[in-house]
């Protein structure tokens, strides 16, 4: 079948890799209908996270119909249109039984890579680094899912693939950031990072009462965006002084809850191939958020660290009581709301699919992802072009 592949830092070529089979007793196959980019690619591309490998397939965000499954899945049948959570999670563990699949003990088939890098095993995912099991990904004819009656779910009749693709990692990663800031009706909330995850972040926390949400970008025309299909607030940080807007939006408070949702920088010039050192993260939004937020607030860091940071404000958060949190994405304690809620039109996320390829142009559609030219927001890929 043909994928998309990392060929090495800043190279992704379409190539024929073998079709995946059958693996374990839990595991279908899904022929991909729809496959889509996500930021934190980007960082893989580069070549800025641990351990990836040349002919790595890439994508972790899809929706497909299944082809095969195995001989212990109970929920799926051959012909069933699904959405796959990018997390490869078992659902038995003691984590998954508590509601944290992104954690789970057993989705990694990587431990040792994971335990160097983060003193931890947290669960696998599609397309991503072997420090995440390696799994291959998305943007490909056909993937291997494990955990099938675990990880994918039955896409109601009346979804399209458009607007299901988005429950597979962007909607309940911005789902997670209103959680965990515990956003309840009268809050303030500002989010950093107007791609898709930080647009459906704010949705989320309109949909949970918030009486005001102010999302902050440089990007131009992601802030229309936001302001145009979610009717928040918006900031231009290159233009004003986020912090200092934000008190004076707040009586000089600042806001309850703030989402970080961009990640690690984009290279600093100058740094070789454009890419920063292992482990040399730099949270500029993160540090924003702390210094933003109302004391005894919640940050919530939603976006992808690879390693270490440098002048993380320890003692801000300390003198204003601050709450701390972040995660990868609970998808699979999130996706069932996330459809139904898609289902009854409360959530609209196909707005952000600004570009769509054939997987032979999946090069080009990360170019364009990567620069974020012509508006473009998230690209979709379909491997028959349709």
């Amino acid at each position: 079948m043909k994928a998309l592949c990392w060929q090495g830092p800043d190279r992704v070529a379409v190539e024929r890799v073998p079709d995946p089979r059958i693996v374990n007793a839990q595991d279908v196959i899904v022929r991909v209908r729809q496959s889509m980019t996500c930021g934190s690619d980007l960082h893989l591309i580069s070549g800025r996270f641990p351990d990836m490998q040349p002919g790595d397939v890439l994508g972790h965000e899809f929706v497909g119909e299944v082809v095969e499954v195995g001989s212990e899945v109970r929920r799926h049948a051959v012909g069933d249109r699904v959405v796959v959570c990018s997390v490869v999670a078992c659902g038995r563990c003691w984590y998954c039984r508590q509601g944290l699949p992104s954690c789970c003990d057993n989705g990694n088939t990587n431990p040792e890579i994971a335990e160097l890098a983060w003193s931890a095993v947290p669960a696998g995912c599609f397309g991503h680094s072997h420090a995440l099991g390696g799994f291959a990904g998305s943007h490909a004819e056909y993937v291997r899912v494990p955990y099938a009656d675990h990880g994918a779910f039955r896409v109601p009749d009346e979804l399209s693939d458009d607007r299901a693709v988005f429950a597979s990692d962007a909607a309940p990663a911005g789902w997670l950031g209103a959680e965990l800031g515990d956003v309840r009706p009268g809050d303030v909330v500002a989010i950093w990072g107007c791609g898709a995850v930080g647009q459906l972040a704010a949705r989320a926390a309109v949909l949970r009462g918030a009486d005001r949400v102010i999302c902050v970008d440089l990007v131009e025309d992601r802030l229309a965006l936001a302001e145009r299909e979610i009717g928040v607030e918006t900031l231009h940080c290159a233009r004003v002084d986020a912090g200092a807007e934000l008190r004076e939006r707040t009586g000089g408070r600042g806001a309850d809850v703030c989402v970080e949702a961009v990640g690690m920088a984009p290279p600093r010039a100058g740094t070789r191939g454009g890419r920063l050192r292992h482990g040399a993260d730099e949270p500029g939004g993160v540090r924003e958020a702390v210094h933003a937020c109302r004391k005894g607030g919640t940050v919530v860091v939603l976006g992808v660290f690879a390693g270490y940071v440098d002048g993380f404000p320890l003692g801000a958060v300390l003198h204003k009581g601050l709450t701390v949190r972040g995660a990868r994405q609970h998808g699979q304690r999130h996706i069932p709301e996330v459809l139904d809620r898609m289902r009854r039109d409360e959530l609209r996320p196909e707005y952000l699919a600004t570009h769509r390829f054939s997987l032979d142009d999946g090069p080009r559609g990360y170019d364009l992802f990567r620069d974020r030219t012509e508006g473009c927001v998230r690209v979709v890929f379909t491997p028959d072009g349709r």
